[in-house]
């Protein structure tokens, strides 16, 4: 349950001072800077001229009509985007493919020289974008996965058990096969050298010391079982499902989108279930199994689950903290925007047997490049 909006979330308060369409605007508007930090000028400048369609009541306005009290967390501009996206890749709009690298295109030195076509494109295929807008932004983002490798190294400690790995807010699923990722950095490699998915320059700078020997002592670890959830799963194996994830990447990175191709042929060879299913009543079910350590994931979600079910789910992982031992291990592993112990961004944390939480990295949003977290003075 991966929404790009570089993780900010905008206080209540914030929102409740806006109603309507200057709701709306601000929130494009919003996206727009998040999508120019995060390296995607191309839809930094495309938001910008879509907020100012917005508040002129033009093409952009009539399409989202209904939803000009959406809040930012429901990700309206990017369900646009995505749906604007998914006209390229299936070969709708070609005007407009001609702006967008994913397509074979060139991305414009100013980018509202791609807006005629876009408005175009929206203007001649409402229902499409209509039909798009009804569901949430799905995307799996394995650069991400980078984080996930370390702290299963460092919760590995110097046992090498079975991991049995239960992603919350998986998505479709595709960072439960990140064992066979393959990370390097200056001076460390890990993982398959053949793997399709290549996490390049996964550290800036020197990578930890705690990393490099645990990646000596776990050159690779077996993984037991590969199970998710998430409140409106994708089936990366469908035509659907493979479009809905490559039309969330942003159309200028190419990195991310040869990450994902990657990420969805290991999908096809590696099987893993991804439950629809909220994350508390998930963990519920969870119990421990001698032999194996059992890792809980989850990376930048928290911020789109209610509060009272959040409570929930700190209980379980809780609960399965208290219930480890030296036969059955537990860790919980998340990347989230957070302040934490005077520290601040995108933080690796790991908690291993119900035991204090350690915050071993900050990274980049999208999981590249990480490095050791500085404290906030």
């Amino acid at each position: 349950m991966t929404v790009h909006d570089g993780g900010r979330r905008m206080p209540a308060d914030e929102e409740d001072g806006m109603s309507g369409p200057g709701r709306l605007v601000q929130n494009t508007r919003q996206q727009a800077d998040a999508c120019r930090r995060l390296g995607s000028p191309l839809y930094g400048g495309l938001l910008e001229q879509i907020a100012d369609d917005i508040a002129l009541g033009g093409v952009c306005a009539e399409v989202l009509a209904g939803r000009e009290h959406s809040r930012i967390r429901e990700a309206v501009p990017l369900r646009l985007m995505g749906a604007v996206h998914g006209l390229v890749l299936t070969g709708r709009a070609p005007e407009l493919a001609g702006f967008f690298p994913s397509a074979g295109g060139t991305a414009p030195e100013h980018p509202e020289a791609a807006w005629p076509a876009l408005r175009k494109a929206v203007a001649g295929h409402r229902q499409w974008i209509r039909h798009w807008l009804d569901r949430p932004p799905q995307t799996n983002e394995p650069g991400r996965a980078s984080m996930l490798i370390a702290g299963i190294l460092h919760a590995l400690g110097d046992e090498p058990r079975p991991v049995r790995l239960l992603e919350l807010g998986a998505s479709a699923g595709l960072n439960l096969r990140a064992d066979r990722f393959r990370c390097t950095s200056a001076g460390f490699a890990w993982g398959p050298a053949g793997s399709p998915v290549q996490l390049d320059g996964a550290w800036r700078g020197p990578v930890p010391r705690w990393l490099a020997r645990a990646a000596a002592r776990h050159p690779s670890f077996p993984v037991a079982e590969r199970r998710g959830c998430d409140p409106d799963p994708v089936d990366p194996l469908s035509a659907q499902g493979a479009l809905a994830l490559r039309a969330y990447v942003w159309p200028d990175q190419a990195g991310r989108g040869a990450r994902l191709e990657g990420a969805l042929r290991i999908a096809a060879a590696v099987p893993a279930v991804v439950e629809r299913r909220g994350a508390a009543d998930f963990l519920s079910a969870v119990r421990l199994e001698p032999g194996t350590l059992t890792v809980v994931w989850h990376s930048v979600m928290r911020q789109y689950v209610p509060e009272e079910e959040w409570r929930r789910v700190e209980a379980e992982l809780d609960r399965l903290g208290g219930a480890a031992d030296t036969a059955a291990g537990f860790a919980h592993i998340a990347f989230e925007p957070r302040r934490a112990q005077r520290l601040r961004g995108f933080l690796l944390s790991v908690r291993r047997d119900g035991g204090e939480t350690e915050y071993l990295a900050e990274a980049a949003p999208h999981g590249l490049p990480a490095w050791t977290p500085v404290p906030v003075r």
